[in-house]
């Protein structure tokens, strides 16, 4: 039997430098738009960026470079074109036109067939496939469908493929009634249908929480990326998925975690990043009760990444809309191997004198809270975290359980 190697499609990137997002800024952002293409099992060959005072209501990027995009489509026989922003579905109908229009020559060639059904994605769409990619149990796989019908919703008119219609006959549909309508009340009965579901499955995770509430509960929390699932595999000793890939865990998972003689949990959620789709947002929020109602939120940031600073911003805004500000924070600063690393390369390799003790006294002072620079890949200064670590779940064990105390005296003295 020969196997055959499926090939990767090929795409091109399409971003927006607005009154609001610098040149430079659209670049990075385009960046991580790569990386998303990437986890999706795509490659990205070719970027565009456009210099616009705010996105074109028609096409995105204007006419002109429209054109250019699809000239280069057509010339390499690109498969998908990404957007990172999300689309109206007027946008979408307009660029796919553009795409698949060609000229008389063109559409006798044999290649025609495939660049004409070159796919337009959109950010929010392309972090749903790879949100469907990566869903595991039945959970997390119902929030993920539910997100993708209330998307595809407002777009009916252009996505006939995806639905399976209705036909005319007797009972079928009402007087007069378009096929469109019909798919909408199907699309209706489904998201109803989801919704239900979901809600049974939070009654049931609300039942275990409770089973769990007598334990103190720390949170792992964070950009998508970051190293929760590594630091988690090293604290609580469990082999939960880490791959270097955007959104790798999308199910929440809780271990039973022994420090000394003192039990806790601790949960690993989904990663949060810059434009997160609103609905899945609303459907995922059920995974963030494990966020709500933990004692300490461990905030993991990649130190290494070049806009570390942003994501530190977009997750505690997410934080603040999920009202969980007020609570116990933790900042631990990871991948400081990596950091080194990027700091030698830019001096070409001369010695680097305490670089990492120099941006830790900046964050300690600029966040006013605990903060911990560490490696989870190499262990680096793990001990000196994990020791603080005890204390702070001590301080809350010893308040929800005070005549406990005198079992926890002398852990971090002796280990």
């Amino acid at each position: 039997m020969i196997e055959t190697k499926k090939i990767a499609e090929r795409a091109v990137l399409v971003g927006v430098a607005d009154e609001n997002t610098s040149e430079e800024k659209a670049r990075e952002y385009l960046e991580e738009l790569a990386f998303l293409v990437q986890t999706s099992g795509a490659v990205a060959v070719k970027r565009f960026l456009q210099n616009l005072p705010k996105p074109d209501s028609r096409t995105y990027v204007g006419s002109g470079k429209l054109e250019e995009i699809r000239q280069y489509v057509e010339t390499e026989n690109i498969d998908i074109v990404v957007f990172d922003d999300e689309l109206s579905p007027a946008q979408t109908r307009n660029i796919e036109k553009v795409l698949s229009a060609f000229s008389a020559d063109a559409s006798s060639d044999a290649s025609a067939k495939h660049r004409s059904g070159v796919k337009v994605l959109d950010r929010t769409r392309l972090i749903l496939d790879i949100f469907a990619l990566h869903a595991q149990t039945a959970h997390s796989r119902t929030q993920v469908e539910l997100a993708q019908y209330q998307y595809m919703l407002p777009r009916l008119t252009r996505m006939w493929s995806h639905l399976s219609r209705q036909k005319a006959g007797v009972g079928a549909r009402g007087p007069g009634e378009k096929e469109i309508e019909t798919d909408k009340r199907v699309i209706n009965s489904r998201i109803s249908l989801l919704k239900e579901r979901l809600r049974e499955i939070d009654r049931q995770k609300i039942t275990q929480r409770k089973n769990r509430e007598k334990m103190v509960r720390v949170a792992l929390v964070g950009y998508t990326n970051a190293g929760k699932s590594t630091l988690m595999n090293l604290i609580s000793k469990s082999d939960i998925l880490a791959e270097n890939k955007l959104f790798a865990t999308l199910d929440t998972t809780v271990r039973k975690v022994v420090i000394g003689n003192l039990p806790f949990l601790m949960s690993d959620t989904v990663g949060f990043i810059r434009k997160l789709p609103h609905n899945l947002v609303e459907s995922f929020k059920s995974t963030l009760d494990e966020v709500r109602e933990s004692d300490i939120l461990l905030h993991v940031v990649d130190l290494s990444h070049p806009e570390f600073e942003e994501q530190i911003q977009i997750v505690e805004q997410t934080l603040l809309e999920i009202g969980v500000m007020d609570k116990r924070r933790i900042t631990v600063f990871n991948k400081i191997d990596a950091y080194r690393e990027k700091i030698d390369a830019a001096i070409k390799y001369e010695p680097v004198n305490d670089d990492v003790s120099d941006i830790e006294k900046l964050w300690v002072k600029k966040l006013h809270a605990p903060a911990f620079f560490i490696s989870a890949r190499t262990k680096e200064n793990l001990h000196v975290f994990r020791d603080f670590l005890y204390e702070q779940v001590r301080k809350v064990h010893i308040t929800r359980y005070p005549y406990d105390k005198f079992l926890y005296q002398d852990f971090t003295a002796s280990s």
